[in-house]
C-alpha cells in the first residue's frame, strides 16, 4: 500500500510504502501526486519511504513505476529513498547518473536528513 506523506513542503511529494504495493497504489496515489507536483512546480522532489521489502511490489506496480519515471523524466529534481535494504540504497545513489536530477538513499533513522536534503537547493 502507498500512502501520501503529509507535512512536507508543497513542492515535495512523498509516499510511504507498506505491505504489498500493486499497480492500483501507483495509479491512485503515486501518478496523481507526481503529476500534481510537476504541473504546479515544474519539477519533482520525491520522497519514498520503504517500510516494506521491494519484493512486495507486484509486477504491475513495477510497470506503473516505470511509466511514472518516463512520463516525468525531464521533471525529476531530487529523489530520496529511505530504506533498510542496502541494495536499494546503493541503487538509488547510482541512479542519479541515469536521471536529470539527483537521487540519494537514506537509512530508516535518516528520514529527517532525507527531508532536509530534498528541501535544500
Amino acid at each position: 500500500m502507498l500512502t501520501e506523506i503529509t507535512g512536507l513542503p508543497d513542492y515535495v511529494f512523498g509516499v510511504r510504502a507498506t505491505g504489498e504495493v500493486d499497480s492500483n497504489d501507483l495509479k491512485n496515489v503515486l501518478l496523481p501526486g507526481l503529476k500534481r507536483t510537476a504541473d504546479t512546480f515544474g519539477e519533482i522532489r520525491y520522497l519514498l519511504i520503504l517500510d516494506t521489502d521491494v519484493k512486495n511490489f507486484t509486477a504491475g506496480a513495477w510497470v506503473q513505476d516505470a511509466k511514472a519515471g518516463l512520463q516525468n523524466f525531464t521533471k525529476w529534481k531530487k529523489i530520496a529513498i529511505v530504506t533498510s535494504e542496502k541494495g536499494v540504497e546503493w541503487f538509488t545513489d547510482i541512479f542519479t547518473i541515469a536521471t536529470p536530477g539527483s537521487s540519494k538513499g537514506f537509512k530508516p533513522d535518516e528520514v529527517e536528513q532525507a527531508k532536509a536534503w530534498l528541501i535544500e537547493e
